[in-house]
């Protein structure tokens, strides 16, 4: 069994999640190349700063463009549906997503019951009239209870969309536009449903191409009842020779062998401002045992108990997790608000991190379309 330290399991994670290359291309292949090293990216409806999807891809090529998106939505490239959470996924793994939608077809419910009659309604009007956004239903809402209370099509469109009768063609905004599933799916798609050993196959290569090492309950990560069934893959697998174990810090992990040549390879020091949601950190309890960071965001926690600020960034500096800024972009007065930094107690700040972050936050602030950091 192979030995690494935690610096070399840092290593070998920060080059798998595609930080590594310094410049990019400009062209839409590059984006797309991320999905497939990533294997999802998360979707989050929060915007003070570009929302998660947008900064992930971001992180990765500086030279990403929110057109990219809407061109590999309309060449069938990517699709959304739900990895551990809403995401953008690389049509190529279509197949595996009929797993989740299966289920819900076989009664399982997505927040709420729905009323199979307006289900069978709006199915029938965009059978006939095209594609349609939540907006286009007309609803009176007779109440203020919150954002659950959506109204009746809100809930058929997305019961339609999580069982596989509906797709997200693409959106206007950030509003998802709806039709049939066999008019948005590419020709050649595969959509033979998965056999057990197919999608736990699928968990284990995907997770390991996009993080380097894993254990079964990362790779199970949100995926109900999967952990044991994973378990017993990743034996297999290594009896077969297609995994390796690895060991940091008296902790077995899984790896695929031709992973560990990254640690060959050279990691820069650079500097990225991540998102809450990034494929990276999106494991909380991974980051204490191997990145020694304890992060929250702490959106969903109460103002007078918060530590850090409401929408905390983490700062990756090479195979480090040294610090969280919180900031907020102010579009329309043209400025990156800086709040406050908080770094990690051990680490020290040079000259030459100061100036690579005054340089990311341009950067960063330049991403969020203003054109001045201002820190309080």
């Amino acid at each position: 069994m192979l030995s690494l330290t935690k610096k070399q399991a840092r290593k070998l994670i920060v080059l798998s999640n595609d930080f590594h290359h310094n410049k990019k291309a400009k062209s839409i292949s590059a984006t797309i190349d991320t999905f497939k090293t990533l294997g999802y990216v998360q979707i989050d409806t929060i915007s003070v700063v570009n929302r998660a999807h947008l900064h992930v891809l971001w992180s990765r090529n500086h030279h990403f463009k929110e057109s990219h998106l809407d061109s590999l939505f309309e060449s069938k490239e990517i699709f959304e549906y739900w990895s551990h959470a809403a995401s953008i996924l690389p049509i190529k793994d279509y197949k595996y997503s009929l797993i989740r939608k299966q289920q819900f077809a076989n009664g399982d419910k997505h927040w709420f019951d729905c009323d199979e009659s307006v289900m069978t309604e709006v199915k029938e009007i965009i059978a006939n009239e095209g594609p349609r956004k939540s907006s286009d239903f007309k609803h009176q809402r007779n109440s203020n209870n919150g954002w659950w209370d959506w109204k009746p099509a809100k809930k058929a469109l997305e019961q339609l969309y999580m069982q596989g009768d509906l797709m997200v063609l693409k959106r206007q905004g950030f509003q998802k536009v709806y039709d049939l599933t066999k008019n948005v799916l590419p020709v050649k798609c595969t959509c033979d449903l998965p056999t057990d050993d197919e999608y736990c196959k699928y968990l284990i290569k995907r997770y390991l191409l996009a993080q380097g090492i894993g254990t079964a309950e990362n790779m199970a990560y949100l995926h109900k009842g999967l952990t044991n069934k994973i378990t017993k893959y990743l034996q297999s697998m290594f009896e077969n020779n297609e995994l390796i174990k690895v060991s940091v810090n008296n902790q077995i992990y899984f790896s695929l062998p031709e992973k560990i040549d990254l640690l060959n390879n050279r990691l820069q020091a650079n500097i990225h401002i991540l998102s809450p949601f990034d494929n990276l950190v999106i494991q909380r309890k991974r980051l204490i045992e191997l990145f020694d960071f304890d992060y929250q965001i702490e959106c969903y926690v109460p103002a007078n108990k918060r530590k850090y600020g409401y929408f905390c960034l983490p700062i990756l500096y090479g195979d480090k997790l040294v610090g969280r800024i919180d900031c907020k972009a102010h579009r329309q007065e043209n400025i990156l608000k800086i709040k406050s930094i908080f770094y990690e107690k051990n680490f020290k700040k040079t000259e030459k991190f100061r100036l690579k972050l005054q340089k990311s936050l341009a950067e960063f602030a330049a991403f969020n379309d203003c054109s001045d950091v201002m820190v309080k």
